[in-house]
């Protein structure tokens, strides 16, 4: 028998990428150490916070240390708490070269990081009318990701939990609410802590998950950043595979029909 193993890729704007796994530049040791688990990690999309990275590249910058050709730069708008500051940061980060895909999240809460819905919604109409591929981390709210794509978001990015936090994925009913009420990308953002929480969210049929804190953060960054790339491609495989149906009782893993009689 042969295995089907061909893969679906996943479509952003007029990308297309063969990883699912979208992973950040911040809170690690070093540049080097960055470098590394980014390439460890498989990822081909790699996300920035225009706010607090340097855009110069006549200074030491992140910037420097990975190769355009072979990641497509996601500016963020992390820092941001208003809409003309994260409309603003999007500008910027064009201006700098980093591209037209953006992942706008506009803050509403200091303490639990949580999005303004208002705020972002608006700030994506006015951005996507600018030209802009727009990717908007959002709460797992399914009327407000249904208005994100009726208004032209390339994808919708609802949290899994707090920014950080390692919670995993606290309601994954809303989650597979919104897969089933979209038809662009979802992409899990936020909240994944280690490499089972990450095959959780792709077995549920997301479209891919964006991670920093979980790899950074590990104790050994890089054995966690191919702990992620591999926990991934197993959950989505398994999605595709489909499982078994969950059941109350037991059920016989052999037939009974043909059952030697003693």
């Amino acid at each position: 028998m042969i295995m089907n193993t061909q893969k679906e890729f996943m479509k952003i704007g007029d990308k297309t990428f063969k990883s699912r796994l979208i992973v950040g530049t911040g809170k690690y040791k070093s540049f080097d150490e960055t470098r590394q688990a980014i390439e460890i990690s498989g990822a081909e999309m790699v996300t920035v916070a225009v706010r607090r990275i340097e855009l110069d590249k006549n200074k030491d910058s992140i910037l420097n240390h990975l190769d355009p050709k072979k990641y497509t730069f996601l500016p963020n708008t992390a820092g941001c708490y208003t809409l003309k500051e994260a409309v603003m940061t999007c500008e910027l980060a064009r201006e700098a070269g980093l591209g037209n895909i953006v992942k706008v999240e506009v803050i509403g809460d200091e303490k639990t990081l949580f999005p303004d819905n208002e705020a972002t919604l608006e700030a994506s109409k006015l951005l996507i009318k600018d030209g802009f591929h727009v990717l908007p981390y959002c709460t797992d709210d399914v009327v407000l990701c249904k208005k994100l794509e009726d208004i032209g978001c390339a994808a919708v990015m609802p949290l899994a939990a707090p920014i950080g936090s390692g919670l995993g994925i606290r309601n994954p009913y809303n989650i597979k609410l919104i897969l089933e009420a979209v038809s662009i990308p979802v992409i899990i953002d936020a909240g994944v802590g280690t490499a089972s929480d990450a095959s959780r969210a792709m077995e549920l049929g997301v479209s891919g998950i964006l991670m920093n804190t979980a790899i950074a953060g590990a104790k050994d960054p890089l054995k966690m950043s191919l702990a992620m790339k591999m926990a991934v491609e197993c959950g989505r495989m398994a999605y595709e595979a489909g499982r078994i149906p969950k059941k109350l009782y037991a059920s016989a893993s052999s037939p009974l029909d043909g059952l030697i009689e003693l």
